[in-house]
Formats: structure tokens, sequence, C-alpha cells
């Protein structure tokens, strides 16, 4: 309090219990006291508003046998935060994802995490139970309203038992659980998690990671951690999860590889480099400036630590073995020079050279191919004439067909009608999601000895297996691991590295962005450009997209496919600019037992509609019991007078509520 007196006379003059003069302005001393207060007040909410820290990494350090994957890592997560985690594959990325979510212990140091707080980890392989189906995967959680909707929607299922569905409907008021169903339900939609009794055993990959992404938005956490969250995610998806994270409060402590993720959603970005953590206050753009200024900043101060080192090493060689106590001092100096002189940073990038096959003039025709799978159409009298340099893009929800039209170009599969007519001369490389399919105890360098000891390259160059592999980020003591070790980024990169080595000049590539890091991601869209053959890719990546693609096939479901001329990008330019359309966007359907509210309504009119129609259905239900009484005779003659007049309260009340429904459906757009 005295600092803030003494504040005040310097501003106003005296303060003791008289006048305060100030020039023409004239105040009492109780105005000292409120502003006192004010500045008492304004301190409050500077501790009401200080840094919250939820979790803190403190000096870990994980090794395997002789291979350290990171030492005495240190770092903080705080409250609203939103940090992407960016590393090579195979430096400890999901190690320390695991470390923090208490699958791993570190060798060393600790994870600190406020006690408080409700903490979710969305993992790369999805733990659910495979008994349980999509729905009963959702209530399995702790989350109380969950259980309260679970047990409503359990009475909606028996209405004769009206003591238990009165109570499941007071407690869905006293929760209220209302808002909560409608927001997941709109997630399950968004995810398209239609099919509730669907057992987990029987979904595939992507479902799993879908409903698993599920759970976790449905539960709210305080912070959450993801490991590659847009895999598996189709564009739609990917944009919705990103107005999610960007809206809502929720702190994030993510790792992707999704470069328009990571500048729409982080506002930090910490980077392990070389062993060391660095930390960028800014999206991915901000990132890629300052790191660039980091590292010729760090390479300048090399360089003077090289030319120092020269000198102070002609020094040492004149000296003889007996030294004073002033060149011993300078001796322990010159091996720090020394160590920052040969700390020269490895910039280890991929070289991709390839012997391309010559091009003929023919390359891939397809004549009218049509293909369904029971009632569901992929492709209905589908042609396209593939020419040189084609680049083209796939995109569309999944399960519209876009990997089962790379099949069927290649010939995996067979068309029900149409032909495929493929150049003498084409070769394709076809990178699938399936990946590589290693023997039980195989290194990494048998997958690569399998095409030869020796690779072909360009000018008539050969390259050793063991080249090969040092070229695509491989040390010889990695060389030698078994590939069950490999992390999934360094599968993919192996993988890469097979498919290019047999020299295609038709390379088809689907989801190559999945597990890949940043550093791989820059480099093979380095190649792709140089790429003088054709190209076809199927990539919910859309940076990468946007980069390396002049032309999209759009896939939109029933066997309709699109040819747009142009990225990602100006495709979305065009779809935001276009007129709205009576497709299927505009009579989605949600599933789970209610109807899609459009933005026909604002958010309390949604509110209300969605809580007049379980209204209804209760007031039916009382109207119908009511009715039935009557209809058995049951009602006593004292009571026939009461149960007449509550039918007509019930009716009276229904009626009302229809009228109001109908008039918030007159508003609403389907």
């Amino acid at each position: 309090m005295q600092g803030k007196i003494l504040f005040c006379k310097k501003r106003f003059g005296k303060v003791a219990g008289k006048w305060i003069t100030n020039k023409s302005q004239t105040i009492r001393s109780n105005k000292l006291e409120t502003l006192n207060i004010k500045l008492e007040t304004k301190d409050y909410f500077c501790k009401k508003n200080t840094t919250v820290n939820y979790l803190s990494v403190e000096n870990i350090s994980k090794s395997f046998g002789e291979r350290t994957l990171f030492k005495d890592i240190s770092f903080g997560i705080n409250k609203d935060q939103k940090i992407a985690f960016i590393a090579k594959n195979g430096s400890g990325k999901t190690c320390i994802m695991k470390i923090i979510n208490g699958e791993d212990e570190p060798d060393s140091g600790q994870v600190v995490i406020r006690k408080e707080i409700k903490m979710a980890f969305l993992s790369q392989v999805p733990q659910l139970q495979d008994e349980l189906t999509v729905e009963e995967s959702i209530f399995a959680s702790d989350n109380e309203i969950l259980h309260v909707i679970e047990r409503y929607e359990k009475a909606l299922e028996n209405p004769e038992d009206s003591e238990a569905y009165e109570k499941a409907f007071d407690d869905m008021d006293r929760h209220n659980a209302w808002d909560f169903e409608t927001q997941f339900k709109q997630i399950l939609f968004k995810l398209k998690l239609e099919d509730f009794k669907l057992k987990v055993k029987n979904m595939s990959g992507g479902q799993k990671k879908r409903l698993s992404l599920a759970i976790i938005l449905i539960n709210k956490p305080d912070l959450l951690i993801l490991d590659e969250p847009t895999n598996h995610l189709d564009l739609e998806m990917i944009e919705w999860l990103e107005s999610y994270f960007a809206k809502e409060n929720i702190t994030l402590f993510m790792v992707t590889h999704d470069r328009f993720f990571l500048e729409r959603v982080c506002n930090e970005i910490i980077e392990l480099d070389n062993g060391k953590l660095y930390s960028y206050k800014g999206n991915y753009s901000y990132y890629l400036e300052k790191k660039e200024e980091r590292l010729a900043s760090e390479n300048a101060s090399i360089d003077k630590a090289q030319n120092l080192f020269v000198k102070e090493l002609a020094w040492m060689r004149r000296q003889p073995k007996a030294r004073t106590t002033k060149s011993k001092s300078r001796q322990d100096d010159f091996y720090v020079i020394k160590e920052k002189a040969e700390s020269r940073r490895k910039e280890n990038k991929i070289e991709l050279e390839i012997n391309m096959e010559r091009l003929g003039s023919k390359i891939i025709e397809l004549h009218k191919i049509s293909k369904k799978f029971g009632d569901k159409k992929i492709l209905e009298n589908f042609s396209f004439d593939f020419q040189r340099g084609a680049r083209i893009g796939i995109i569309g929800k999944n399960g519209t067909g876009k990997s089962t039209f790379l099949n069927l170009l290649t010939q995996t599969i067979p068309t029900d009608s149409g032909k495929v007519i493929t150049g003498d001369t084409i070769k394709i490389g076809y990178y699938t999601q399936s990946g590589i399919n290693p023997k039980p105890g195989q290194r990494v360098i048998d997958i690569i000895k399998e095409y030869g000891e020796y690779i072909p390259l360009m000018k008539g160059k050969l390259i050793s297996a063991s080249q090969l592999l040092e070229r695509f980020l491989f040390d010889s003591k990695k060389q030698y691991d078994f590939v069950e070790k490999l992390s999934g980024g360094e599968l993919k990169r192996l993988y890469l590295c097979t498919v290019l080595i047999q020299n295609p000049n038709f390379l088809i590539l689907d989801e190559p962005t999945n597990d890949l890091d940043i550093v791989t991601l820059n480099v093979l869209e380095s190649f792709l450009l140089d790429f003088p053959g054709c190209l076809l890719v199927v990539s919910h990546d859309r940076y990468f997209m946007d980069k390396i693609v002049d032309d999209l096939f759009v896939f939109r479901g029933d066997g309709i496919v699109e040819n747009f001329p142009g990225n990602y990008s100006d495709f979305r330019a065009y779809e935001d600019s276009a007129e709205p359309t009576n497709k299927d966007d505009n009579k989605e359907k949600n599933n789970w037992k209610t109807k899609t509210i459009s933005s026909g309504l604002d958010f309390n009119e949604q509110k209300e509609f969605n809580k007049i129609e379980k209204e209804i259905k209760d007031l039916e239900y009382q109207k119908k019991q009511i009715e039935q009484l009557f209809s058995d005779g049951k009602v006593a003659d004292k009571d026939i007078e009461t149960k007449a007049n509550e039918l007509q309260k019930v009716i009276k009340t229904l009626e009302e509520k229809e009228e109001r429904w109908f008039e918030l459906s007159s508003k609403m757009e389907y």
C-alpha cells in the first residue's frame, strides 16, 4: 500500500486527510482510497491472469542400448498454449509423448503434471476395447454427463418404464445435458461415426482413429496430447478439426506433419534439433523465418570459432610439454574452441537420383471405366487420357473410392466394365498405404538388397545398397537394425526408397506424407517438382498438394469424379465462391436419433429446438399413459375429473410445443 501512496503523492501533492490539488483539479483524500482500491483490483486481476503451468518436462533422457534418443530435455506446457513439437523421424517424438502420458518412463528426469487438470492422449495406435460398439465406447468414459445421456437414451428405448424415463429426463435438466448432447452428436457426425452398433473389432484403422479422437473431444480435457491427429482424416474432417481447435478453449501439445494445420492452429513450436530444444513463439511461417535466422547465426559463430581454432592449434603445436599456469588455462580454452569449431551442422538430405525409364507417346488411357461394390458406385463410365508430365492430385471424402481408383489404374483389381490401356514404355512405381511387410528378423539393409547389391542411377552410375540407404538418412548402424524396431516415419522412408529405386516413370503415391517428418517432406517435394515423369497422388496434406500438383480429380461419391484445373487452394477458393446447391452437403442426416440443426437457427434457438423435440416426446408419452388408463377403466370415479383436467393440460401444452416446433422448423435450411 505504501508504494501506491507514494505514487499518488508524486501526482497530486499532500495526502494527510486534506484537500489535494493538482493545478485546477481538486480531489478529497477519499478519492485516494478509491484509487488504491482500483490499483489493488488491478493487482488482483494480474494475479488471476498469471500463467498457469499444466505440465513440466524436467531434464528427461532416453536411450536404447548404445543409441541415445534424447538427453536432458526440458520444456513446459501452460494453459491456452497450442504447441507443436517438431523433430526428425527416429529422434524420439512418439517416445516423449508416451513419457508425458505415463506409458513409458525416462531413464532420468521427470514429468510433473498439475494435479487438478484433466489430460487426454491421442496415440497413433488407438487403445480401444474390441468387443465394444461405437456407442458403448463413447459411454465407457468416467464423464458423468455422458452417463446421464446414456440413461436417457435407454429410457427412450423403454418408454413403458415411466419412472425411469421421468428420472432420466429430470437428470438431463439438472445436469444441463441437452447442450452437451447436441455438441457431442455434432462431433460424431463430423467424424462420420454413424453406425453406432458397429463393433471396434470390425472397424478399419481410420475408423478407430476417428473414434478415439471423438471420445477425447467429447470429454473436453484441459490438456490434449495429440500424436499425428490428422492421419486417416479426410480434408473435410481436417478443416473442421482446425476450426474446432481454433475456437475451443483447450490447451494442445501435438506432433503433426500437416503444415497447414501447424499454420492455422498452433501459437508456439518447439523443435528438437541435433539433441537441443528450440522454442518459437508463433505459427509455422514464423518458425521457418526464425529457424533460418538461427541457423545463419550458428554458422557464423562456427566460422569464427574455426578461424580461431587454426591459430590456437598452431600455438598448441609450438608449446613445450611443461606449461605454465597461464598456458594450461589457454590449453583448456583450446579444447572448448575445438568443440565449437567441429560442431558444424550435418545437413543430411535425402538425395533422390533415379534412372527414369524413357516415356513413349502412349501413357495410360482409361476408357469408360465402371466399378461398384454391391450398391456402392465407385466409378461410372469414367474416361481419361494421361499426357506426358501430368501431375494430378486426387481428393474426396473417405470411402468415395480414391484408393480403389489407383488399384483399378494399376490393374491390381479388375474393372466391371471399360478398359485400362497402358503404354509399352510405362513403368509404374506404386506407393501404397499398406507399406512394407518385412519377414521376421529382417534388417533394413536386407530390404534393399532384395533389389540387388548395386542399384543403377542416372548416367550409368552404380551405387551399393549401403550407400543408397545413407542417402535416405539410414547411417551404417541404422542399416543393421531390425525393421520392426523402426519408427513409423522411418518405415515410410524405407518404403519410399524401395519404390523409387525401381526407376519408375509413372509414380503413384497413396498418402505418402503420413508419418513422414517435415524435413523429409520438404526433400520429397523438391524431388517431385523435378520428377520428369507422370505423377498421380492421393493425399490429405493440403500444403503438399498445393506444391506439386497442377490438376485434381475430385471424388464426389456415387461414382461421380470431376476434373478440376488447379491445386487444392484453387479448388477451395472456387468452392467457397460458388453458389450453394442442393447437393448432399445440404441434406446431411444425423443418424443419432435426432435431426441436424442447420445454420438457419441461432445458438439459443438450436438449443430450444433440440429440447422441444424431447419435451414433445415426453408429453406424447404422458398423453398416451393417461388415455390408456381411461381406456382400461382404471381411473376411480373420484379421480376422473382430476385426470381429465390433467389430460387437457397435457394436450394444450403439447399443442403449444408443436406450434413452436413448426415455427423453428420453418427457419431451418435442409
